[in-house]
């Protein structure tokens, strides 16, 4: 049984047939592909889409690796298109394709078309779009399953379902395989070849042993402050003897191009600027994190704050880290209609120093946006001291509004 990726289906319907080029980016194996070549193509023909108007290609195939060439592929769709109606066009693991931004932009030009295309992180990377696609295409982000999407399909307890979501992650293949050994396995064959060796062949990078540890040591900093000098001085103090903050820079921003992790900014509320110091590094799966540290720093309040950081993305938040005077906001959540919200993540703060600590990072905050703390306590009380709210870290992940409600 499929798993139904209903936001991001509604989200390439609002999108169909308009003047631009769906590219869905994200990881591999996060689902970009089934998204495409199934739910969607399911949707289109049940919505009377002829199934002869829709040319499918995932060039990660074999038998397609005769179109691996820009202009064998441009000669191929050329003779699959044999009137003037219109055409939907999925070309999947499109970086394969040499050439592939010139082929992409002459379909869309010469050709009543409707073009779709996924890439991970081998060539086609976020930072790139904007360039190859001189302003007609429209980024679809793909993430890992969150919490919600992962609870619909797994019919067992909320708590049990969490735990489960904590250790393994959101990756589909993972979620429906039901032995925990053959999800541990498969998460080990994810790190070692999906998504590291992509990226040292992509970046044909020379000290592979260095790019990993680093990769090891933002897996053991999600939720504290990063710098390339940080993370070089903790290789450096475990034998790592040609390290520097160039190298480490240059990797941190290749780890983020492929959407391993996500780099998020300091901004200084009182100042209205943003800072250049201790940034956070967030990763994209939990259990791509877990695997790649073998399951150990298994450190709730910091897991939680990833999980809520992704989970705002996902809800498409604009999302950074607060500075108010010497105090830290965990997240400052802003959407498009200039809503904001201050939050707060902890495990619990039924410890009143606990909850002193984490609410005094609000002080001094009268603008008027919301101040929240997610937590997991089950107390039903939900007022804190000052206006301030409590929200259940279920409760958030499970229901898209529930800021704006509380």
């Amino acid at each position: 049984m499929l798993i139904q990726r209903k936001k991001y289906l509604e989200k390439l319907m609002r999108h169909k047939d308009k003047d631009i080029v769906k590219i869905i980016t994200g990881i591999r194996r996060c689902g970009k592909s089934v998204l495409l070549n199934e739910i969607f193509y399911n949707c289109l023909l049940e919505n009377s889409v002829d199934k002869n108007h829709i040319i499918r290609l995932s060039f990660d195939m074999k038998k397609w690796e005769y179109l691996r060439n820009g202009n064998s592929l441009y000669k191929y769709i050329n003779e699959q298109i044999v009137d003037d109606k219109r055409y939907y066009i999925f070309l999947d693991e499109i970086q394969m394709v040499d050439g592939f931004e010139e082929v992409v932009n002459g379909i869309k030009a010469e050709f009543n078309s409707d073009v779709y295309i996924t890439g991970s992180n081998s060539k086609l990377l976020s930072s790139d779009i904007n360039t190859i696609f001189r302003g007609r295409g429209i980024e679809i982000k793909v993430f890992p399953l969150s919490f919600e999407e992962f609870y619909s399909y797994r019919s067992i307890d909320k708590g049990e379902a969490f735990n489960e979501y904590i250790m393994f992650g959101g990756l589909p293949y993972v979620v429906t395989e039901e032995n925990r050994t053959d999800k541990t396995d498969y998460l080990n064959m994810i790190c070692n070849t999906v998504v590291t060796k992509d990226m040292v062949e992509r970046y044909d990078i020379r000290n592979e042993e260095l790019f990993l540890a680093v990769i090891d040591v933002l897996c053991s900093s999600i939720g504290s402050y990063v710098s390339s000098r940080k993370i070089a001085n903790t290789l450096k103090s475990n034998g790592y003897k040609t390290v520097d903050n160039e190298t480490i820079s240059r990797y941190l921003s290749y780890i983020c191009d492929a959407f391993l992790f996500y780099k998020v900014n300091r901004y200084d509320i009182k100042g209205k600027e943003y800072l250049k110091t201790q940034n956070k590094y967030y990763v994209c799966d939990m259990g791509i994190r877990n695997s790649k540290i073998n399951y150990r720093q298994i450190e709730m309040t910091h897991i939680i704050e990833n999980i809520v950081y992704l989970e705002l993305l996902k809800k498409g938040y604009i999302v950074d880290i607060g500075k108010n005077r010497d105090k830290e906001i965990d997240f400052l959540a802003k959407d498009l209609v200039d809503n904001q919200y201050y939050i707060q993540v902890s495990y619990t703060i039924e410890d009143a120093a606990t909850r002193e600590r984490e609410i005094s990072a609000f002080y001094h905050l009268d603008d008027g946006y919301k101040k929240i703390v997610i937590t997991m306590d089950n107390s039903p009380f939900t007022n804190l001291e000052k206006g301030y709210r409590k929200l259940h870290l279920l409760d958030f992940l499970l229901d898209d509004d529930i800021l704006a409600k509380v």
